[in-house]
């Protein structure tokens, strides 16, 4: 039995969860889903899954604080986003429930409680909600200066000391595992180092291409830990390639009508921010003279609609980004992979180190426009458009990304990895506490 267990306060985990477990499942492995909650576990219900519904529950507005309390999204100082006291009550009723059903492993995304109830149980953790935004890219030196960084006063400091402390900086910083580790001294444990051991399990599913990252196969695959110390013992990394929502739902009529409509369109598609901020950006948008479609998910954005601007709900992206000029997303590494699967260029918006780089990936590459949040509803945004739907370059380079991505089935890959890693080291089945 392989449980999943996703963090449904996400979209992109949530439905990454859901392509992991039909890919294993299709493989002959005993799947469960089982979650604490959140706006996004209907989804889970709608596509056929029995979903567990573990203590504590996790309601609405507790997994909307959860992601404002992000490194990076707060401006706050550096802490965990799960306190002492939701972990001791987590931790125990997962642990309970991987015994109850004998599970073999556990996948996840950003139940962070996953990272000690796994030990608790005994068995290994797999987890894919770092993409890759990953220490070996770190190591390497990959990652670039951010633009938001979520540590206090840092931004004053000279690009090429951002960009050190960019890729030194996760495994040297463990104040947002403080928490964490409080419960893991409890349970008698092991304990998660470093904000770069929080990035991993026992088993990382890297789930992008080594030509956007920068970074070769054989470098990832064969990486090992410069300072042992940050990490947890015995982490192992694989490329499965990209994985992103393939939401089974259909386009809504006045959005499809207005898909059909005269003249470009940008896509608007920023799920884990506040509706303000996706207002304030859909005005900067509208600016240039384009048309604007947006993703209204969890906000109330019914304001915002005229003959120029269509709100939707949840909507499939990977039907949108193909019927589109441009996206405009935060850059969570589900939007990028789709939009560039569709050959789209995008303006991103990261709010958080991982989204920076994501973004940064495809930057590099010429796919795509960086821009802090405090230019998001001004007038960089309004240019950033108006010149990413003028250039024949930036097509180009989507393009060239599509036949990247194209024909791999990052689901399968992911599940293949975790066959092979469940199936071919027997030590690994069950590990020490």
């Amino acid at each position: 039995m392989i449980v999943l267990l996703p963090h449904c306060g996400f979209l992109s985990e949530t439905s990454r969860m859901l392509s992991i477990g039909r890919a294993l499942r299709a493989r002959g492995a005993r799947v469960r889903f089982a979650t604490h909650g959140g706006p996004y576990e209907g989804l889970l219900r709608e596509a056929g899954e029995e979903v567990d519904r573990l203590a504590p529950s996790l309601s609405d507005e507790r997994c909307a604080r959860f992601v404002a309390e992000l490194p990076g999204v707060s401006a706050g100082p550096p802490k965990g986003p799960l306190s002492v006291e939701e972990l001791r009550a987590m931790v125990p009723a997962e642990a309970a429930y991987l015994r109850q059903h004998g599970a073999e492993a556990v996948v996840t995304g950003f139940t962070l409680s996953a990272l000690l109830s796994s030990r608790v149980a005994g068995i290994p953790l797999v987890t894919e909600h770092a993409g890759s935004f990953v220490p070996p890219m770190m190591e390497a030196g990959l990652v670039p200066a951010p633009l938001r960084s979520p540590l206090p006063l840092v931004r004053w400091l000279p690009r090429p000391v951002r960009a050190w402390l960019a890729n030194q900086g996760p495994r040297r910083v463990a104040g947002f595992c403080t928490e964490l580790n409080v419960v893991a001294r409890e349970l008698g444990v092991e304990e998660v180092p470093s904000l770069a051991a929080l990035l991993m399990g026992d088993l990382t599913l890297v789930t992008d291409v080594p030509e956007l990252t920068g970074l070769a196969r054989e470098a990832l695959e064969g990486w090992t830990p410069k300072t042992p110390s940050a990490y947890r013992k015995s982490p192992r990394m694989t490329y499965t390639g990209p994985l992103f929502a393939q939401l089974d739902r259909p386009i809504p009529e006045h959005v499809a009508r207005f898909l059909e409509g005269e003249g470009p369109v940008v896509y608007v598609a920023i799920t884990s921010c506040t509706a303000r901020f996706v207002e304030g950006v859909v005005r900067a948008v509208a600016a240039s003279g384009a048309r604007v479609l947006v993703a209204g998910t969890l906000h109330d954005l019914g304001g915002l609609a005229s003959k120029r601007v269509c709100v939707g709900g949840v909507l499939p992206s990977h039907e949108i980004f193909g019927r589109v000029a441009l996206g405009v997303i935060a850059g969570g590494q589900g939007s990028v992979q789709t939009a560039l699967a569709c050959g789209t260029p995008f303006v991103g918006i990261p709010l958080q180190p991982e989204q920076d780089w994501n973004v940064a990936c495809a930057e590099r590459v010429g796919a795509a426009v960086r821009l802090a949040p405090d230019e998001a509803s001004g007038e960089r945004m309004t240019d950033s458009v108006r010149r990413l739907l003028a250039s024949e370059e930036a097509r180009a380079a989507a393009g060239r990304a599509r036949g990247w991505l194209d024909g791999i089935d990052g689901a399968a890959r992911a599940a293949d990895a975790i066959c092979a890693y469940l199936g071919r080291d027997p030590q690994h089945r069950r590990l020490d506490t």
